[in-house]
């Protein structure tokens, strides 16, 4: 028997489809599928089926004292036991062995470990390596008629990462937590990569929290001609005497707006056209598809995840890529020919028509793994969901811009003076296209300017002084934060929107683009008082560089790992001397992120507080001498705001419930609301109106919610869901059914005829037990195929699945699709 073990289980059905030409089946072996044909058996793992930690010994954080980690033996554990279990039988009686993982440094990983597990109960079988760069025929084939030797000390470079981070994580987050007495779910986690890559948003959050504006004043006016307007802007020499539009001095600004506000006309003083080639962008690496996604409103994690879940389908290239020169051996008419049949047709066949299709080159050239860009293997619309469409035809777009011609500008200054004062227009417009016929993705937008003669004179009109304020810096958006760490040698191309993702996570962000919390503030200014090396990006792209090496042969698994030992050594002699003072500033820190304000009944600090039942209130830090609560909603999870209550100086709270995310406002604002508005009857209750005289009102609870609920409460419990916003408007009409008068919600332009309350939620309940999975937006024909292919053949199967197992099993369904299915389910 020929054993293939692959990385994931989708791409273990897909290279199973591809080398049988269909024709595998899948069975299951210890609960897991392998995908069989002849003498073949393809087994896919899930990642990393083994894990590194300490022994059981150190695991009670109150007896072992962080900085003991540090030296700790590191064990090997297996993580995924039925995965392993299943791999190790058929491993038994394997003949030879393949390893197709991922060709990158944690793929190396992937299937070292595999290799180990196979040798545990085979030590006879011949194991080889396959890599490529797509899951189609052609590169799948053509990888396994030329096996290679699994590279060790690329694997070697991935294990030193595990070892170092494990570490480095478990002994700083044990001491920084331990130290603010924050233990279970409430820990304070510090990492190698996650803690410099923290004080890099830090750093941003204190230049805007430092930063002073300045007043300064801008003067603008309207110039004619032949009927025709187009603004100009006043400029002057500074003492530098370079151009400058800012006045800084308003009595100078003004001067000079009264001067022009009394003149008719300007002369034409100077005309200059010149020509700017603007050449097509260079092929996508990971950190420029993601800038390039982040354009189109996905976030770098949910980018990378549809980009890995188009590359497991067959449909892109890997996506984890530095290189930006496309391999010699990539035919770009060839590629391009087959989408003669598509949607991207017309754009095809253009650049088809070319002489030359020689690509645009970037900066960087490697050898593993080429650009991203699509495979010939070209879905239809309908296999894909609108997300993932529209970053598949991101790639495509990107792959045909790279083939294109440049984009040609004519750009057009005009200068016009008139007593001593200057102005100018800038003109642009685009004369050829290129690049940006296929690639809409770049702004193209012109600015009128009419040609002029230098000498004609112009009319004005509708002078305007502008009072303005310079601004702060930007906070970085998510995918200049990958860029920005990138530059700085922070992370890798595969874990740099993790990290991200991990800091939202933790609670140190929130918004986008990213905000810090007052507990990342604390915990970047304890690290740097105390010990910088911590949020040190020097250090931590030292040790990048450490395991290149190591992946290169030229540095020792056990140097690296030892000299990054000696450097927590140094840490926790410096970190220890100061415990105390660091508890005290995470703990005042980690309040600050809970409050709102002062109570209105003692004037200590009002906080975001849990229950035991998981809850989340607001509640008096006075307690129990104040016992003064408000209520939160029950959905989602509460994040405070930086906006302030005007009435009661409290700020406002937002609720996280992934797509069901809402602003909540001020809790106080809700629960006085509530208790100031009076239930509306709007008939009688079906449950016990006949019997006890209840009647369904329409209530506003202190919440924030509504509903439809019976007078009687809390005797009779009946009620029916109302949406949270909304002016919700009785209208005379009733239904025939229920008696009950028809309502219609009043939020943005056109108004919800909701209807009868009861109606609505009866079919409400119905869509959700629908047995049709293509009821819910996103799963098309093919894709409820698929899902029914492994056990989800209703609407109602998806609340029980877990989304990542789904991901894994389902090829071009990633987990997070899945979560977002399973809410509209809900």
């Amino acid at each position: 028997m020929e054993l293939i073990v692959t990385e994931k289980n989708n791409a273990a059905r897909r290279i199973a489809e591809i080398l049988s030409d269909g024709a595998a089946s899948t069975e299951r072996v210890g609960g897991v599928d392998v995908y069989s044909w002849g003498t073949h058996r393809v087994i896919g793992l899930s990642g990393h089926v083994v894990g590194v930690d300490f022994p059981d010994e150190y695991a009670d954080w109150r007896d072992v004292e962080p900085a003991e980690l540090v030296h700790a033996a590191i064990e090997t554990r297996v993580t995924q036991d039925s995965i392993v279990n299943s791999l190790q039988r058929l491993a038994r009686d394997a003949d030879s062995v393949v390893i197709a993982t991922d060709y990158d440094r944690e793929g190396e990983l992937i299937g070292k470990e595999a290799y180990e597990l196979v040798r545990e109960v085979n030590d006879a079988a011949p194991i080889e390596r396959v890599r490529f760069s797509s899951i189609t025929e052609n590169e799948v084939k053509d990888a396994f008629a030329n096996p290679d030797d699994l590279d060790f000390d690329l694997a070697e470079a991935g294990e030193a990462r595990q070892v170092i981070d494990l570490v480095w994580g478990a002994a700083l987050t044990r001491f920084l937590s331990l130290s603010a007495r924050q233990m279970g779910q409430d820990f304070i986690s510090v990492g190698r990569v996650q803690s410099p890559t923290l004080k890099v948003i830090v750093d941003k959050e204190r230049e805007i929290q430092a930063f002073d504006p300045e007043e300064y004043w801008e003067l603008f006016a309207d110039l004619q001609k032949n009927g025709s307007s187009f603004e100009a802007q006043y400029f002057y020499e500074d003492e530098d005497g370079t151009e400058a539009e800012r006045v800084w001095d308003e009595a100078d600004a003004q001067a000079a707006y009264e001067s022009l506000r009394d003149v008719a006309t300007v002369a034409v003083d100077s005309v200059n056209r010149r020509r700017r080639t603007d050449e097509p962008p260079a092929p996508f690496n990971t950190t420029q598809f993601i800038r390039a996604a982040g354009s189109i409103g996905f976030n770098a994690g949910r980018a990378m995840s549809i980009a890995e879940d188009l590359y497991t389908a067959g449909f892109i290239t890997y996506p984890r890529t530095d290189n930006t020169v496309y391999p010699d051996d990539l035919d770009p008419a060839d590629l391009l020919s087959v989408f003669g049949g598509t949607s991207f047709a017309d754009d095809a066949n253009s650049l088809l028509a070319k002489d030359d299709l020689s690509p645009t080159r970037g900066d960087t050239e490697t050898t593993d793994h080429p650009p991203i860009h699509p495979t010939p293997d070209v879905p239809d619309r309908g296999d894909l969901s609108e997300d993932e469409w529209e970053v598949y035809e991101l790639v495509v777009r990107r792959f045909f811009a790279t083939l294109a011609d440049p984009a040609i500008w004519e750009h057009l200054r005009v200068v016009a003076t008139t007593d001593g004062l200057s102005l100018k227009a800038n003109g642009k417009r685009l004369l050829d296209r290129g690049y940006h016929a296929v690639y809409p993705y770049f702004k193209t937008s012109e600015n009128y300017v009419p040609d002029v003669d230098e000498g004609e004179q112009l009319g004005v009109e509708d002078v305007r002084l502008a009072d303005k304020e310079t601004e702060p810096p930007r906070r970085y958006g998510q995918s200049r934060l990958v860029e920005t760490m990138e530059d700085l040698g922070i992370g890798t191309k595969s874990t740099r929107h993790n990290v991200i993702e991990k800091l939202y996570d933790r609670g140190y962000i929130e918004g986008d683009p990213p905000r810090p919390t007052q507990l990342a503030m604390a915990v970047v200014e304890a690290a740097e008082e105390f010990a910088d090396l911590i949020v040190s990006e020097e250090m931590t792209r030292e040790l990048e560089e450490d395991m290149t090496a190591i992946a290169n042969g030229e540095k020792d698994f056990e140097d690296v790992t030892e000299e990054s030992r000696e450097t927590l050594d140094r840490i926790f002699e410096a970190l220890d001397e100061s415990r105390s003072a660091i508890g005290d500033h995470l703990q005042e820190s980690l309040k600050a992120d809970k409050t709102l304000g002062p109570c209105p009944e003692c004037g200590e600090d009002l906080l975001v507080r849990r229950s035991r039942r998981g809850s989340y209130f607001v509640g008096c830090d006075g307690y129990p001498d104040c016992r003064f609560t408000l209520p939160l909603p029950n959905t989602g999870e509460p994040l405070i705001l930086e906006e302030t209550c005007e009435e009661h100086g409290l700020r406002h709270v937002k609720m996280l419930a992934g797509r069901s995310t809402f602003v909540h406002g001020c809790p106080l604002c809700k629960a006085e609301a509530a208790d100031e508005t009076e239930d509306e009857v709007i008939g009688t209750c079906p449950e016990c109106g006949e019997a006890h005289g209840g009647e369904l009102a329409i209530k506003q609870l202190r919440t924030g919610s509504r509903l439809v609920g019976c007078t009687r409460y809390p005797d009779c419990e009946y009620s029916l869901p109302l949406p949270r916003r909304g002016e919700i408007e009785v209208t005379d009409t009733y239904c025939d059914e229920h008696d009950l008068p028809e309502l219609v919600v009043h939020d943005g332009d056109e108004p919800w005829e909701l209807g009868c309350p009861i109606c609505n939620y009866e079919e409400y309940k119905a869509e959700r037990a629908s047995d049709d999975l293509e009821s819910l937006e996103g799963i098309g024909q093919k894709t409820a195929e698929k899902l029914n292919a492994v056990g989800i053949e209703a609407v109602g199967d998806l609340a029980d699945v877990d989304p990542d197992d789904v991901a894994e099993d389902v090829d071009g369904v990633s987990a997070d699709k899945v979560r977002e299915w399973q809410a509209k389910a809900d």
